[in-house]
């Protein structure tokens, strides 16, 4: 989830695709040898229902879940009335006295704009031999977000949308050059899935839930009804539907890095 937005995010929403949402979560947190940690940080947490599979893993550990959204934690909280979630903001979290061991940060720092220039205090966030770890989409060329960028900059849209939030992320190498500079041993790999969805206007579904949600809570009530007409009419014939079933091409960027001992 987004660092302090501006807009609001819907936990609902969000969850309609659960299962494709979390499927990068897991094998991103395959990847990560630690055997018993003493304190498991997930940061950019929004409803809390991966951070539980955090818990799962490592069932002696302090889990704690952070987001800068109130709705989303709001959300956490209720799922999980005895896990541990707090709202905070990924530019200017705190560890814990003496750091974290594992540190993850799933589908968030696309959010923060600079977000590399993280990195340094994220791995000081982690104790030395523990592990950073974190997902970022890397599809920012594709149709979903294409379409909705060139929508927006017409009229009468672009007066209402200028500096919103926008997402971005680099390529897999990018981050691995960062990390080892930083003395990090490091595992770096991208996967296009091939998300198989269903129901009317899917791809809208999913991306007015995250990349187009700012764009859409920035127009106002008279002008949003036809902005969201011509957006799924766009991702309609970007995204042909086959025996009622669209498939959404969805590039994820992986990074493992552990922190020297």
């Amino acid at each position: 989830m987004a660092p302090t937005p501006t807009h609001s995010w819907a936990p609902d929403r969000y969850l309609t695709y659960a299962d494709e949402r979390g499927r990068p979560f897991v094998e991103l947190l395959a990847r990560v040898d630690a055997d018993a940690p003493a304190r498991v940080v997930d940061l950019g947490c929004g409803p809390g229902n991966l951070t539980a599979l955090l818990g799962r893993r490592w069932p002696d550990a302090e889990v704690v879940g952070v987001d800068s959204s109130e709705e989303m934690i709001r959300a956490a909280h209720e799922a999980q009335p005895d896990a541990r979630f707090e709202v905070g903001d990924v530019r200017t979290w705190q560890p814990p006295e003496g750091g974290v061991d594992v540190l993850v940060s799933n589908a968030t720092l696309q959010w923060v704009p600079g977000h590399r220039e993280l990195l340094p205090q994220l791995v000081e966030a982690v104790r030395p031999g523990g592990w950073l770890a974190f997902q970022v989409p890397g599809n920012f060329d594709q149709p979903s977000h294409t379409l909705r960028a060139e929508l927006a900059a017409e009229e009468p849209y672009a007066q209402h949308v200028q500096g919103i939030a926008s997402p971005a992320s680099h390529d897999p190498q990018v981050y691995l050059e960062d990390l080892t500079g930083l003395g990090c041993e490091v595992d770096a790999w991208e996967t296009t899935y091939l998300h198989v969805l269903t129901g009317e206007d899917a791809v809208f579904t999913w991306v007015s839930a995250t990349g187009a949600r700012p764009t859409l809570q920035a127009l106002p009530d008279d002008l949003r009804p036809a902005f969201e007409d011509e957006f799924k009419r766009r991702l309609r014939a970007a995204y042909p539907e086959r025996d009622g079933r669209v498939v959404l091409p969805f590039r994820r960027i992986f990074v493992v890095a552990r922190r020297a001992s």
